[in-house]
């Protein structure tokens, strides 16, 4: 049995998108998914499953069952913790509500960006599939361009750590009860 988690991109932002996490839930339970658990209303989902599963599995069922098409990053609960463990800003990062894991398929795409002296003080890493954020006066006031993240192709999805830490904490507790 394998622990995956979706970040589905753009799920009710704004007035884009809406999805109840219901229904979410329900179009992944229909093709078969195992303990599909929801975290708040941005399209983020946690299930099991005994048989590989391919995002664009995941995109089509979400689609017909709620009628939005969204793209999904699909990880392993592994992949998942992997990815958050190799944040090389964790040491500068004080509210994790401040601070972006923005999944991508590889961050050697992404476009060249403002120098690090005209970020600061916010702080910008890469990792293979992420790009690290820190923004102590807050993600809404980010001196990154809108080109930067549009560079990062159609499926890039940011989460702020703390949802990154808590979606781990159920891929965790969907793993133990797995287990027993």
């Amino acid at each position: 049995m394998t622990v995956y988690v979706a970040l589905l991109r753009g799920i009710n932002v704004g007035g884009a998108k809406r999805m109840a996490m219901a229904d979410l839930r329900a179009s992944l339970e229909a093709i078969g998914l195992g303990s599909v658990r929801t975290l708040l209303q941005s399209g983020n989902a946690v299930f099991e499953s005994d048989a590989p599963v391919e995002a664009a599995a995941l995109e089509d069922a979400v689609a017909a069952g709620t009628g939005v098409r969204a793209a999904v990053v699909l990880l392993t609960a592994r992949q998942l913790r992997d990815v958050a463990g190799q944040n090389p800003l964790l040491d500068a990062v004080t509210d994790p509500s401040r601070a972006t894991i923005t999944f991508v398929e590889d961050a050697a795409d992404a476009v060249a960006r403002s120098s690090d002296a005209e970020l600061a003080p916010e702080m910008v890493a890469f990792g293979k599939h992420a790009v690290y954020q820190w923004c102590p006066d807050g993600i809404s006031q980010s001196r990154l361009p809108a080109r930067f993240f549009a560079s990062l192709g159609p499926t890039a999805t940011a989460r702020n750590l703390r949802t990154v830490d808590k979606l781990i904490a159920m891929a965790d507790e969907l793993g133990a009860a797995a287990a027993e």
